[in-house]
């Protein structure tokens, strides 16, 4: 597992602006535990780092398609 702790962490809103997705849509990858994420209080925040890593193997996939 990779270490995110030094890693800025982005909000479920900013997340789901950069993949024009509903805010829903990144709750749903991030409880079924596609997408690393950390609890701050009440809120998860996802690890740019996390992000990177997910989006580069979700972005390879769909061009294979």
């Amino acid at each position: 597992m990779t270490n995110h702790s030094s890693s800025p962490l982005l909000t479920v809103a900013e997340i789901a602006d950069v993949l024009r997705v509903s805010k829903m849509t990144v709750y749903r990858l991030i409880h079924d535990g596609e997408l690393s994420h950390v609890r701050v209080g009440r809120t998860y925040r996802v690890p740019l780092v996390a992000f990177d890593e997910w989006l580069a193997v979700n972005t390879s996939k769909a061009v294979l398609r």
